[in-house]
């Protein structure tokens, strides 16, 4: 007998609910085992140093989710062992996602190169120390590349000086904020579960062809799940709590439009509708917005669409 088939599932009640409906769930049972690690190998340990940018996802006071992006000369992400990552990063005040950043948080990281597609997820335990905070890892895996556009990275400031024009907070979204949403082919998306072994958040990439995500009338977006790796940490997760962060960055100017809202499954098309390239679908409803302007210290110039990407509809 097999005893690993005994031990508990990689998977929580939210994406096996998933992994079952799509009938997926002994597929995804052998690749969970496989991949879902509780360190880091070698490989994601050489690879951190080598980036500019980093994602996070946190969790305030008030139980809102936020993504955001940090930057940094490479070498300020780099893992001392395999059991934690080392993140050198002042506090940002004016990120809301830094009110989840506090001692002993739990903390989702994507580490993405946009230069060459590559790019590796990981949750875990936030412990401050002086030159920022290391991230203990609770999962560790790698991520295919599909929808990742290629990009050209270069620094315009110093990334230990701050963006000089503040940021504007909202509860609606603006003609400039619905415009960047409706040419964006990428944002980033932050979730998370209150589990019983704790609390566990995710950050995620999302890309497609500039104008994937739909922007409705009513303020609410809808999001195409396309064809991935059957995880579905993104969707379990909203399957459990139904809130999500989403930031879209500009990636001409460096500035990050920030949400925490609501956020529901829609598992068939919506009606009327359908979008080439995706199996189901879910929405979004943000109720704190914020926008900041020139926020990163680095720009991305697009260098190569996805073919990924290129393969899937527009709305």
């Amino acid at each position: 007998m097999d005893h690993t088939l005994l031990d508990p599932s990689p998977w929580h009640a939210g994406e096996l609910a998933l992994q079952t409906r799509f009938g997926v769930e002994a597929r995804m049972d052998e690749i969970g085992r496989r991949v879902l690690r509780d360190h880091l190998i070698d490989q994601h340990r050489e690879f951190y140093p080598l980036l500019p940018m980093v994602v996070l996802g946190a969790v305030d006071g008030d139980g809102d989710v936020w993504a955001t992006l940090r930057a940094g000369r490479p070498g300020f992400l780099h893992a001392p062992d395999a059991h934690r990552l080392t993140v050198e990063l002042a506090r940002e005040p004016v990120d809301p996602a830094e009110a989840g950043m506090e001692d002993g948080a739990s903390l989702a990281l994507l580490g993405i190169d946009l230069a060459t597609r590559r790019r590796n997820r990981l949750n875990g335990t936030l412990s401050r120390h002086p030159r920022g905070f290391d991230l203990s890892v609770g999962q560790s895996f790698g991520n295919c590349p599909k929808y990742i556009q290629l990009r050209e990275v270069q620094f315009v400031r110093d990334p230990s000086e701050p963006p000089a024009v503040p940021p504007t907070w909202s509860s609606e979204l603006d003609a400039p904020a619905r415009a960047l949403i409706r040419q964006a082919d990428t944002f980033f998306v932050a979730t998370y579960a209150d589990l019983p072994a704790g609390r566990q958040v995710d950050v995620s990439h999302r890309g497609g062809r500039a104008g994937f995500v739909d922007v409705g009338e009513d303020g609410w977006l809808t999001i195409p799940d396309f064809v991935g790796n059957r995880f579905f940490n993104t969707l379990g997760n909203i399957a459990l709590n139904p809130r999500a962060g989403l930031v879209f960055p500009d990636f001409s100017t460096g500035g990050l439009l920030q949400m925490s809202g609501a956020a529901e499954l829609m598992l068939d098309h919506p009606a009327g509708k359908g979008l080439e390239g995706a199996e189901r679908y879910w929405r979004f409803r943000p109720r704190r917005i914020v926008w900041r302007p020139e926020a990163l210290p680095i720009r991305y110039d697009l260098a190569e669409w996805s073919p990924f990407a290129l393969a899937t509809g527009t709305w």
